[in-house]
């Protein structure tokens, strides 16, 4: 009996290893960035910050700290928080932190507890809770990216009319805030938002700073760059806005371009790594005494381990061969 606990334990653990590593590798929106971009990202916003004093607060945070109890605000506080804070602003959402991490931790504890009780291993319930307490960042995470998508498919428009306003001489945060009233939701707020802390005696390095920190994207980033360096050096910022506009079409019709044309091997990729675990199941079923007679041999339990090394192998040999880094 406890030979056959052990290896439920193992399969689930071999199930729940191949599903995040499959996730992690095929799961990508149109324009996720991949690790290697988030850190040319990040270096470059603390490029931008240079000297800048670390206390400097934006005009979002001011007023989503102003808005907290102090019993909040030291829950805010606690570690690890500014991350999820920041995963929050970048969904778009108004939620405190500390509630999403009370909502897992709740929501994760009630059906861990259950599911120990009522399934025949205590390893499955603790297993199931905390897939329903990453549910909360998960639907945060999918609400970023899908965000980011709709900020990228704006943000070409929005600088054609950007680049209007320039030449109809407007100064730039005018632009900008032409750009907040003509447009849709979620470019329409966040331009909104840094034209206020430019018009509020704000820099304009920290407000595009704070663009930036708020939507991470390599096309956010071509564009902050851009105005910063045409303020520092001069020059026509109503043609670099149409360059740049064009560019990002581009770009964006290239990325669709390469999510459908990898579309089968990511298919391919589900397919191939989940066959053996679907197979193992319905054998499980319709010939209850096969599965058995391998896992009680030690040869044929060497067998699976060799087996499952080789399916993580082959799902990261099909994450290099279908991500392509443009």
């Amino acid at each position: 009996m406890d030979v056959t606990l052990s290896d439920e334990v193992i399969v689930i653990g071999m199930v729940a290893i191949a599903a995040f590593l499959l996730m992690q590798s095929f799961l990508v929106p149109a324009f996720g960035e991949n690790r290697k971009t988030r850190k040319r990202l990040k270096k470059r916003l603390r490029s931008m910050k240079g000297g800048e004093r670390s206390d400097q607060v934006s005009l979002v945070r001011r007023k989503y700290l102003r808005e907290l109890s102090p019993l909040e605000r030291a829950l805010e506080a606690l570690p690890g928080m500014a991350h999820i804070e920041r995963l929050v602003e970048q969904a778009g959402k108004e939620t405190p932190a500390y509630r999403i991490v009370l909502l897992s931790v709740c929501l994760g504890g009630m059906v861990g507890v259950v599911g120990a009780y009522l399934l025949p291993l205590p390893a499955m319930g603790v297993l199931v809770g905390l897939l329903v307490a990453s549910i909360p960042f998960m639907q945060l995470r999918i609400a970023r990216n899908r965000r980011l998508i709709k900020f990228e498919e704006q943000l070409p428009d929005a600088l054609v009319i950007m680049a209007r306003a320039l030449r109809a001489g407007h100064p730039f945060s005018d632009a900008m805030h032409l750009v907040a009233d003509e447009m849709s939701e979620p470019l329409a707020g966040e331009f909104r938002i840094t034209f206020m802390e430019i018009n509020y005696g704000g820099e304009v390095r920290t407000a595009m700073r704070g663009l930036l920190e708020r939507v991470e994207s390599v096309t956010v980033m071509v564009f902050v760059t851009s105005v910063l360096i045409q303020k520092e050096t001069g020059g026509n910022l109503a043609e670099l806005l149409d360059g740049l506009a064009k560019v990002i079409r581009d770009r964006f019709r290239f990325h669709r371009n390469v999510r459908t044309l990898s579309a089968q091997g990511r298919m391919a990729a589900w397919i191939l790594s989940l066959l053996p675990f679907g197979l193992a199941g319905v054998l499980s079923i319709t010939s209850p005494d096969f599965i058995p007679m391998l896992t009680e041999n030690p040869t044929g339990r060497q067998l699976v381990l060799v087996a499952f090394v080789l399916i993580v192998i082959g799902i990261l040999w099909m994450r290099r061969v279908v991500r392509i880094d443009v």
